[in-house]
């Protein structure tokens, strides 16, 4: 049997990236899908991969995870469609621009800040009184590597991902006793969409050597896949996974060891 059959997992920037990557793998397991994000086109993409890999069901929502009604609605429409959420991958964010903390626009802050941080509460928010009358569910939010660590230039993505990462410790010391699982990653270099569009920043011209300069110093030498992450999302969100609470797992080749 696989590990996720007929079970209910809710997916939030499921368009592109880590999503579209755990869409797909939990598809391959036999996982009804709700993939959630703010583009139609490629939350189709996301639906027909996943449906080539043998989703039972997708449903689509488009929704902005700043909005909190709108988050909500999203939460009622998968309940009032399949009746529970037995999984919820609260995976929207966004990088900013590179800066200074002295340069770095007060806007952009609050910006990154309400995507990365608010929304991933309105999500757990929203998510958690669904799982509290269920007496069961497990969350994996997504933190980074820029959430256990200082990374340099992103003050917002950084102070973004140290808040996902409380938020998980706390929730998690909370709901335990529930029946409910909160955890959470730290990808580092993964090969996505926001990761090259950050290369272009530090290197417009050669971003591409700009990478393999920034991979260099990884145990690893080099970035990961989003598949990779999508297998670790699969775990914590799969039975295998039933006594995991509370943690922050690293995805980056080994680099967070070295500091």
């Amino acid at each position: 049997m696989k590990r996720f059959e007929d079970k209910i997992v809710i997916i939030t920037g499921a368009s592109g990236g880590l999503g579209h990557a755990a869409a797909v793998r939990l598809a391959s397991e036999g996982a009804k899908l709700v993939l959630v994000g703010r583009n139609m086109e490629k939350l189709e993409a996301a639906k027909k991969d996943s449906d080539v890999a043998g989703a039972k069901e997708s449903l689509i929502i488009t929704a902005d995870v700043t909005k909190e009604d709108q988050v909500e609605a999203m939460v009622n429409e998968t309940v009032e469609k399949f009746g529970r959420i037995d999984g919820f991958f609260n995976n929207s964010g966004v990088e900013g621009k590179q800066n200074l903390t002295e340069d770095y626009g007060s806007d952009e802050f609050k910006w990154v800040l309400d995507v990365n941080l608010n929304g991933v509460f309105y999500g757990m928010k929203h998510v958690l009184s669904q799982m509290h009358k269920q007496g069961n569910g497990k969350i994996v939010n997504c933190a980074s590597v820029g959430g256990i660590r200082g990374v340099g230039n992103q003050s917002g993505y950084s102070a973004s991902k140290h808040g996902v990462v409380g938020l998980t410790r706390n929730s998690a010391r909370e709901y335990g006793q529930h029946g409910i699982s909160i955890n959470a990653i730290a990808p580092g270099a993964i090969m996505t969409e926001m990761v090259e569009n950050s290369l272009k920043q530090m290197d417009p011209v050669n971003w591409e050597k700009a990478g393999e300069e920034f991979v260099s110093v990884n145990p690893m030498k080099r970035f990961g896949k989003p598949e990779e992450v999508a297998s670790v999302v699969a775990f914590l969100l799969s039975d295998d996974a039933d006594f995991v609470n509370g943690q922050v797992l690293a995805i980056d080749g080994g680099q967070s060891s070295q500091y």
